[in-house]
């Protein structure tokens, strides 16, 4: 029994160390992947497990080459590890989805980056400290959100377009109905489409709480002759 302790902490790369940390790796990546799924993200639970693990096999092949060739008397540890860091921003560039107006996924590539590091630490051994992180991480993914929303700090922007019959000059007028619904405007375009006889609204939002869209496009028809009226993270003129 002491044999095998012995051979799980070792400072020396083993196949009992080795399997131990991929599968710690495995299964705190998981934890994490778990939670990104179900918030419906794309990247879930295999892809962080995958992650988590590669960055430890990274990190086992860095230790074990100047243990084991001789030749290699100036081995650097972390010159393999040290890449994850950098190749891991690949995937979290495609997590990262851009639409026209907004930007999502960045939560989700940040984890993507810390469960790479997590995946380095279990590693090298620091078994505690990547535990530990793991729970930090999965708290930030749980509650500082709820949190967020509860302090009124969690603002979301969206994009409220307009479609009006004929060519509309004032639209002083749709400024203060979402005011009044407590819709924040940060920025406006307009487009005339004279061909149709359209006015084409884009408003560009904040808002703490989603905001009633349908008495609020409803107060707007009163104003407005519309054609449409969308709730959307797009912009489109």
């Amino acid at each position: 029994m002491d044999t095998l302790i012995e051979l799980v902490f070792s400072d020396d790369v083993n196949v009992v160390n080795a399997l131990v940390k991929l599968v710690l790796s495995l299964m705190l990546g998981a934890m994490i992947g778990l939670e990104r799924r179900r918030k419906g993200q794309i990247a879930g639970l295999r892809t962080f497990a995958l992650i988590s693990m590669g960055a430890t096999l990274a990190m086992l092949i860095s230790i074990y080459i100047p243990q084991e060739f001789f030749m290699v008397k100036n081995g650097d540890p972390g010159r393999v590890a040290a890449q994850v860091i950098s190749g891991v921003g690949f995937l979290g560039a495609g997590a990262i989805i851009q639409m026209k107006g907004s930007v999502r996924g960045l939560t989700t590539a940040a984890g993507i980056w810390m469960t790479a590091c997590i995946g380095l630490a279990v590693g090298a051994g620091m078994y505690l400290i990547s535990i530990i992180a793991t729970v930090l991480i999965i708290f930030i993914l749980v509650n500082i959100e709820e949190l967020e929303q509860r302090a009124g700090l969690l603002w979301e922007a969206k994009i409220i377009r307009l479609k009006i019959h004929g060519i509309v000059s004032d639209i002083e007028p749709a400024r203060s109905l979402l005011k009044q619904y407590n819709v924040h405007t940060s920025d406006e375009f307009v487009k005339y489409d004279y061909d149709s006889q359209l006015t084409i609204v884009n408003f560009m939002v904040r808002t703490r709480n989603a905001p009633d869209t349908g008495a609020l496009f409803a107060a707007i028809g009163e104003k407005y002759n519309l054609a449409s009226a969308t709730l959307t993270n797009e912009m489109n003129l």
